[in-house]
């Protein structure tokens, strides 16, 4: 079983499940980063300078609070990367069939772009969204005013003060994020694959993983302005996306929008590795499975 197989014929539901399964994986190994960049880009009640070495931000963290202080807020990412990854990788994997030329069967890298910056708009709508909300808010709670205990009480507290709106807070920002990072992600990924493929590479591990290293590095370099609006508006207290661009334009000037970019890649180059390698070998498992249940149920209704 090698991952970064040829899975075209794989079942909806297989993509579906093989999606999740690499986003709960890529979501817990790579926190830690997803937590110091979150840090480098809010601004604290303590207004502490952050380094700007992603290892030396985990660092500092875990010889001052410790290993479960690097893991504040992870249960909202992981849950929230199964649906987010769920989605993306099933809506991917639908639209991409449709946006295939009809003659070679290929997927142009406008249209793979294309495919991508769609499922990112569905999965910024169904699961991202909210996930981020409670999340980065309880990264910031924990910097200043701990008035959370836990995910649970954050997202009732956001609920009650602001209701279900509350919980799209940021939703304009992560938007465009998700259809940008999605987009190059996904885009530059099947990219990749295809020209391998049409020049007889065979497809194992290290090429996914590879891959997927240079998508991320690739989706963090073009998407970081929407990564630090989209953070700005779901910290404790919140912001609307036009105020979160004004406050950054006034405290850091332009090149503030790539604030924490060193943080960001230090979680997404590994990430994109890690999330493609992941979905590759969970759908060489899911999707024989998903095939003989697809069969047995068409033999039932004949």
């Amino acid at each position: 079983m090698v991952a970064g197989g040829d899975h075209a014929d794989a079942p909806w539901a297989a993509s579906l499940v093989a999606g999740g399964i690499a986003g709960a994986v890529e979501g817990f190994v790579t926190y830690p980063f997803e937590y110091g960049k979150t840090i480098a880009q809010l601004k604290t009640a303590q207004n502490i300078p952050t380094p700007k070495n992603p290892f030396a931000v985990v660092h500092n963290v875990y010889k001052t609070e410790g290993l479960r202080a690097l893991y504040k807020g992870v249960g909202p990412l992981v849950v929230g990367s199964i649906g987010k990854d769920a989605v993306r990788f099933l809506s991917f994997d639908s639209i991409k069939s449709t946006f295939k030329d009809r003659e070679t069967g290929r997927l142009s890298p406008l249209r793979s772009l294309a495919a991508g910056m769609a499922s990112g708009v569905v999965a910024a709508l169904t699961a991202v969204t909210p996930s981020e909300r409670i999340k980065t808010a309880l990264i910031d709670d924990a910097r200043g005013a701990k008035r959370f205990t836990g995910a649970m009480d954050c997202c009732r507290a956001i609920l009650a003060e602001h209701g279900i709106k509350g919980l799209y807070r940021g939703l304009a920002g992560t938007m465009l994020k998700q259809a940008g990072a999605t987009a190059m992600r996904m885009g530059t990924y099947n990219v990749l694959k295809d020209m391998e493929k049409a020049r007889g590479v065979q497809a194992t591990t290290a090429s996914s993983f590879l891959n997927g290293c240079i998508a991320g590095t690739v989706t963090t370099l073009t998407t970081q302005p929407f990564d630090m609006i989209k953070t700005r508006c779901q910290s404790a207290k919140g912001a609307s996306t036009a105020e979160a661009f004004v406050g950054i334009m006034k405290e850091y000037g332009i090149k503030g929008f790539w604030r924490g970019t060193t943080m960001r890649l230090g979680r997404t180059v590994m990430s994109g590795g890690i999330l493609f390698t992941s979905y590759e070998w969970a759908l060489a498992i899911v999707a024989p499975m998903m095939r003989v249940v697809v069969e047995k149920d068409a033999l039932l209704k004949e």
